[in-house]
């Protein structure tokens, strides 16, 4: 259209609204600026194209969950797939760069400990920003097709919730005892067998699932000792 229209409103409270109409040169966009609704003399809530409605630009916009990257449905998989050491990885899931799961993971572990009476939140934070920088770099060493930080944060962020369990644990009774040592030592196996598994499908390494569940393994276990001692 090679006409603009610029309508401005000035609400009255003893007058009708103005309109002031412009017609610019050739080869111009068409705007429209919207009055506002109650909101004082010369309030403007936008402009739109001319010719569009209101309701075509709000049903064209994603949600808001979607735009973030956050899909519920794909952290319920995740979870799962972290607590069921033997369910079989969606590779195409695990390679989202999701987040938003381990930092709730991280909090809920932080808190456990502190029912505890441990204040480690920096400890178990510096610690995981540290872990997955290593695995990231090991992992790209290892693998053919390589994977993100993001990446390696997400499954290692996912596989941290049997370490809850374990912090939950040391809330009700002492972790250094036999029993103690035993419960620990299956969650640091439960924890590292989850994550080289998911790495393993996700990566596209068959075979390797040892090589990487030892350093994952090494991983949790500071997890663990934080959580014991």
């Amino acid at each position: 259209m090679d006409l603009e229209i610029i309508i401005l409103s000035e609400v009255n409270q003893a007058e009708n609204d103005k309109y002031l109409l412009h017609k610019p040169t050739d080869n111009e966009k068409t705007y429209v600026f919207l009055p506002g609704e109650s909101q004082g003399q010369g309030s403007l809530v936008g402009c739109r194209l001319w010719g569009h409605t209101e309701s075509d630009t709000i049903e064209d916009e994603p949600p808001l969950l979607e735009e973030l990257g956050i899909s519920f449905d794909h952290i319920w998989q995740k979870t799962l797939t972290g607590l069921h050491p033997l369910k079989v990885a969606d590779g195409s899931i695990m390679n989202e760069t999701d987040l938003a799961g381990p930092m709730v993971f991280c909090l809920a572990f932080g808190a456990t400990l502190l029912l505890a009476g441990k204040i480690q939140f920096g400890y178990v934070y510096g610690i995981s920003a540290i872990g997955c920088l290593g695995m990231f770099c090991l992992l790209n060493l290892m693998s053919m097709t390589g994977v993100s930080f993001g990446c390696a944060a997400s499954v290692l962020g996912y596989c941290l919730l049997p370490m809850i369990l374990l912090s939950s644990f040391a809330v009700i009774f002492s972790l250094q005892g036999m029993v103690g040592i035993i419960l620990t030592a299956g969650i640091i196996g439960w924890c590292s067998f989850s994550a080289s598994k998911i790495f393993i499908s996700a990566l596209a390494m068959e075979g390797q699932q040892l090589l990487v569940s030892y350093p994952c393994a090494l991983l949790y276990g500071v997890f663990a000792l934080i959580s014991v001692f």
